[in-house]
């Protein structure tokens, strides 16, 4: 067979591992020509490939970023991009493109399979959201990475008698947020699910100081809101994407506390730390058996599918199950974490 492989949406660690097993499982195991696009989508309309080899990908494991580039899916690329895409596909005589990426990426390789194109997908995004899969690669890197500051931001804010919130990656769900509050032991840890009331935040972290305890930590995901009534948050603004703009709820929340309690509050915004540098063991492992599954998906003869983690085995699903979806944290998982707030 001929592949074709690209990686689309934000940067995340992990990628070059998936393109490393796509490339070692095709070109060895199964004697199949790999083409890379470079810049996701991007790429593939422009017709920017490169043949991929061993040779190409060694080393590359634990590597951050992508050696292929990436990019963010536009309207643009579903209304006008597409038809071009197909045209280079069947142009190179591709059997399958392989995509990776999140519900955006994913979603544009719903629609080009719709217009004739043959996709197999595989679920990247470090907010863990993508429905179908218990994980995405990239997030346990992510709770790593935020766990870590945690676990630092703790011994300073004990030093200080102060209240340190914490701002991580979470748009639309607060898988990175309660997983990491969980491992960290945060005081309080606030998610896009549940909104949140700033004067119950407020009053735990005063009982807890009250207890003796004189620093807390507070983890919230950047998508998280107040509820009605209970705070101002200005109108966010649009992103070039006409997405709402997240970010900024960490300093708002540490100015809040700081006022309604006196505790002398700071606030850390991770950000992109959170995106970059070298995957942990576990979403290597995830990632090499992602790249192994997408190949093998695509020699069955699968379309307009993704691979997916089940009860610890891979699956391929239909992309109709996953596209416009969103996997939210679960009650279960927010009980437990609601069990260690202050």
């Amino acid at each position: 067979m001929k592949l074709g492989v690209l990686t689309g949406g934000g940067d995340c660690p992990g990628l070059n591992a998936v393109i490393r097993a796509i490339v070692r499982r095709a070109v060895r195991d199964r004697g199949d020509e790999v083409v890379g696009f470079l810049a996701g989508w991007d790429g593939v309309v422009e017709d920017r490939g490169v043949p991929l080899d061993v040779e190409a990908t060694r080393g590359i494991l634990p590597r951050g970023g992508t050696i292929l580039g990436t990019s963010r899916t536009t309207a643009e690329l579903l209304t006008e991009g597409l038809p071009q895409a197909l045209e280079t596909t069947r142009r190179r005589e591709l059997d399958c493109l392989i995509v990776i990426g999140g519900d955006g990426t994913l979603g544009a390789a719903h629609a080009f399979s719709q217009l004739g194109g043959t996709v197999v997908g595989i679920p990247k995004t470090i907010d863990n959201d993508v429905a179908g899969t218990e994980h995405t690669f990239g997030f346990n890197t992510a709770v790593q990475i935020a766990t870590d500051l945690i676990d630092r931001l703790h011994t300073t804010a004990e030093s200080h008698d102060r209240v340190m919130v914490v701002e991580v990656m979470g748009r639309h769900v607060g898988h990175v947020a309660v997983h990491a509050g969980l491992a960290g032991g945060a005081a309080a840890t606030l998610i896009p699910e549940e909104p949140f009331d700033i004067a119950e935040v407020c009053e735990r972290l005063v009982r807890r100081h009250e207890r003796g305890r004189w620093a807390s930590i507070v983890v919230v995901a950047e998508g998280a809101r107040p509820a009605p009534g209970t705070l101002e948050v200005p109108d966010p603004e649009l992103d070039v994407w006409g997405r709402p703009r997240v970010g900024g709820i960490g300093a708002l929340l540490a100015d809040e506390i700081a006022d309604r309690t006196g505790f002398e509050t700071r606030v850390t915004v991770l950000g992109h730390v959170q995106r970059g540098g070298t995957p942990t063991a576990y979403d290597r492992v995830l990632c090499s058996r992602f790249g192994v599954a997408a190949v093998d998906a695509a020699h069955d003869g699968f379309d307009d599918h993704m691979v997916a983690l089940r009860g610890d085995r891979m699956s391929v699903i239909p992309l109709t199950d996953v596209v416009g979806q969103e996997k939210s944290v679960t009650p279960d998982l927010w009980d437990a974490a609601r069990t260690f707030f202050a």
